[in-house]
């Protein structure tokens, strides 16, 4: 049964549909396929450009959908409910070209965004270490001055690693983060690298229990030469930038999150339909149709509450502690239902025969990346110290 949506404008609604009709037809087929081999899906994301999906909320003048996040979220929730790997992609590249839209300059705009936006370049997103996750700002991967030889500002040297890099190896660009200075908050910038530049290698695949039809891997910069221009939004300024990136970011993954309960949703109400025990249909249980009950009330709560962050965003309110509320209850709700999904599907959602296991096991991420559950509470409580 497809989400109930209020969606503001018929342009909004033809977006969605379509996002709907993409992830039925040509998405759902692929899924399980693609994540039994591991295999990424490069053509899916190519073809989402195409269509507009990986620029929807960036502006039309530099070649995006012009959409509002509330559009966006639920475009991409539809894509999730087929295949989280894209979804948790498409959140992804999004966020990676937030800096650049954000922050860069006329010249860098003109020079990268429309490729990006458009899918020719697929990103990836270098903010976290393997001792510096969670504590951004305790970052040691560092960008050094090239000696100038030329008139103009000098370039940089990046070396160091980067840890839990979606699209590590696939991606053609990374929006990196790198420390330019000792200063623990201010001594941070942001950078764009070429996904194959010198000195840039890529670890192993991490082999994870869910997710794996996107590929991360560890980034290693060894002595990476980029660009005086390469630099986005000024030295100094890139942990404020990481930290809005991740507003954001946060929003898509909840919306992922919500998608794939949705998902699972579906299939156990289609299955408890057609399962009949002691006569009639297992959904007519009680014991069964409040546990689908309580799923459905879940996904509908985690929708809502990450609309109406989407919805801040979009008129220019502060959101960031909104964010965080919809990470923190979408992932945990997406956590529970998945694995009631299983529970409803009995000996049969254990196997793979059917998708609610891989579902269980993708959702457990959703409460780890983009700032785990925990720091979403800290992050929630901080701001609740600061209100007047």
């Amino acid at each position: 049964m497809p989400a109930e949506r209020n969606l503001p404008t018929p342009e909004a609604e033809e977006i969605v549909g379509l996002a709907r009709s993409v992830a039925r037809e040509q998405l759902a087929p692929r899924a399980a396929g693609a994540e039994e081999d591991a295999a990424f899906p490069r053509d899916v994301f190519r073809t989402l450009g195409e269509l507009g999906f990986l620029g929807m909320p960036y502006p039309e003048e530099v070649g995006g959908a012009g959409q509002p996040y509330e559009v966006y979220l639920q475009a991409l929730e539809e894509i999730a409910a087929a295949w989280a790997s894209v979804g948790v992609g498409l959140s992804v590249h999004v966020m990676s070209c937030y800096p650049l839209a954000g922050f860069g300059t006329d010249a860098q705009r003109e020079r990268w965004l429309a490729e990006m936006i458009a899918g020719d370049l697929l990103g990836g997103y270098c903010l976290s270490e393997a001792d510096a996750g969670s504590d951004p700002a305790a970052m040691r991967t560092r960008a050094t001055p090239l000696d100038a030889g030329a008139p103009g500002a000098p370039g940089w040297s990046v070396s160091g690693a980067k840890a839990w890099v979606t699209h590590g190896g696939e991606a053609d660009f990374y929006t990196l983060f790198a420390r330019t200075s000792e200063e623990r908050s201010r001594g941070i910038s942001c950078f764009l690298v070429p996904g194959d530049a010198p000195g840039l290698t890529v670890g192993p695949p991490e082999r994870k229990m869910g997710l794996t039809g996107s590929t991360t891997a560890t980034l290693d910069y060894d002595g990476v030469e980029l660009d005086a221009e390469r630099l986005i939004g000024g030295e100094g300024a890139g942990l404020s930038i990481a930290l809005q990136a991740l507003d954001s970011g946060r929003l898509g993954i909840a919306a992922v999150a919500t998608g794939l309960a949705q998902g699972s949703l579906d299939l156990a109400v289609e299955y408890a339909k057609e399962r009949q025990t002691f006569g009639r249909p297992i959904i007519e249980h009680q014991g069964l149709g409040f546990l689908l009950a309580d799923m459905a009330a879940a996904v509908e709560s985690a929708r809502a509450v990450t609309l109406e962050a989407a919805r801040r965003r979009d008129r220019g309110l502060p959101f960031a502690r909104q964010a965080s509320i919809a990470k923190l209850l979408a992932t945990d709700a997406a956590m529970k239902v998945t694995t009631d999904a299983v529970q409803v599907l009995g000996g049969f959602g254990y196997t793979k025969e059917f998708p609610v296991e891989r579902h269980m096991r993708e959702a457990k991420v959703m409460q780890i990346f983009e700032g785990t559950n925990q720091i979403q509470r800290l992050v929630i409580a901080r701001h609740l110290a600061r209100q007047g």
